[in-house]
């Protein structure tokens, strides 16, 4: 017999055009060995479209799209899937739309019955600042300027280097090239990011650094059931990073921490959140762990904490959403997880309990698409940083200069 409802389907959403996205990969593979029926609505290019666990593909909302964008493409996939399933959000933008437009995917969908402005107060990374405030969690020195100068102030006041946030990223642009988060060196960068507020499309942070090193970069996942209490996760030490020291966790390690699941669950429990959630903490000089992220959908590397009874997060989500027990399985400290393409040498070090974000032997082809498309975008990337030929402009004595096509398209 099947530890989850296999009757109940359910449909993965991530809006994020990232096509290197392996927790939605994750997520695919943990439901789908479980015989749950899987459907993703999301972009079609990236590996996990490529799994033998995908029921079907539905084509996502448009970047930036609006709730009543959001509520039509989930209306449709329901249409095509005829059942009630669990919607599962893989990334900010769909966990705070969803939240938004519960009580009108009631009927098609199954979610957990959250606060309506609650994940949108923990994902913004100003609001976070102040809750952590009111509730007496430590959370790093931040301050929002509100012009440049002001920036330039905050800059010298904080210190340098310090850390630039945009209070709500998945409202960055696609190629705009700018980051949800960056080390700012000098007061200039702080301002020239400032100035660019209007394109981020939300608030500057700006946020006292504080340095990573050993054993000081620590994760939390878990879901919170209905009666609140934190299930099918744990506290994770983050080894790697890419880019390190202020990144996606690239090599993990299930590492028991009470201090961290202590305030993880106070945290929890304060707010009344209820369903999965990904934090992220830091340890200070002193010993505290300052709170960085909020994130209410699951993180990347959840697999990670797969316990003795082959829970996670999401299988746990699915449990408690049909009415089924979540069995208490005993944690696995020292299990690893590992991104293969930003980490391939330690992907191959023989080690037992370990999770490989992309290869697994039961379903090998996304692994293969995921080399395939690495390199054409390793390629592109390369590409990209190759400087222009040097223009060389020859001028006889007494003759005006003459600029080519280029040069004078570049000064008007």
């Amino acid at each position: 017999m099947s530890l989850l409802d296999a009757r109940v389907p359910a449909v993965l959403l991530r809006i994020d055009r990232n096509p290197f996205h392996h927790g939605t990969l994750g997520a695919v593979r943990s439901l789908g060995r479980a015989g749950v029926e899987v459907h993703v609505v999301a972009d079609s290019a990236g590996p996990h479209s490529r799994s033998r666990f995908v029921s079907a593909t539905h084509s996502p909302p448009p970047p930036g799209a609006s709730l009543v964008e959001f509520a039509a493409v989930l209306r449709r996939a329901a249409a095509r899937i005829g059942r009630p399933a669990v919607l599962i959000p893989m990334d900010d933008a769909s966990a705070l739309a969803v939240c938004r437009l519960r009580a009108e995917l009631a009927g098609d969908y199954l979610l957990p019955d959250q606060p309506v402005d609650l994940a949108e107060r923990v994902a913004d990374k100003a609001e976070l600042a102040a809750v952590c405030a009111r509730l007496g969690l430590p959370h790093p020195v931040t301050l929002i300027p509100e012009n440049a100068a002001q920036a330039a102030d905050f800059a010298w006041q904080l210190g340098l280097p310090l850390v630039a946030k945009w209070s709500r990223p998945w409202r960055v642009p696609t190629g705009s090239g700018l980051r949800s988060t960056q080390v700012v060196r000098s007061a200039g960068e702080a301002q020239a990011l400032f100035r660019r507020t209007e394109e981020a499309g939300s608030r500057l942070l700006l946020q006292a650094f504080l340095p990573p090193g050993q054993d000081r970069d620590w994760f939390f996942h878990g879901y919170a059931d209905r009666d609140g209490v934190v299930r099918g996760g744990g506290p994770g030490r983050k080894q790697r990073a890419w880019p390190q020291g202020a990144g996606l966790t690239t090599v993990g390690r299930w590492t028991p921490n009470p201090e961290v699941q202590a305030l993880a669950e106070r945290l929890v429990s304060t707010l009344g959140y209820r369903g999965v959630f990904d934090l992220d903490f830091r340890r200070d000089g002193t010993g505290a762990y300052h709170l960085l992220d909020f994130n209410p959908r699951p993180g990347a590397q959840f697999r990670l904490f797969a316990d003795t009874a082959g829970v996670d997060v999401v299988r746990a989500l699915h449990l408690d959403l049909t009415h089924r027990a979540v069995p208490d399985g005993n944690p696995l400290p020292g299990r690893d997880f590992v991104v293969e393409n930003y980490a391939p040498l330690t992907a191959l070090l023989p080690r037992r309990r370990r999770e490989l974000a992309w290869h697994a032997r039961d379903d090998l082809v996304p692994g293969i698409a995921l080399w395939a498309l690495w390199c054409r975008h390793a390629v592109r990337r390369l590409s990209e940083r190759r400087p222009a030929p040097e223009v060389r402009i020859v001028r006889q004595t007494g003759a005006p200069a003459y600029l080519n096509d280029d040069e004078r398209a570049s000064n008007f």
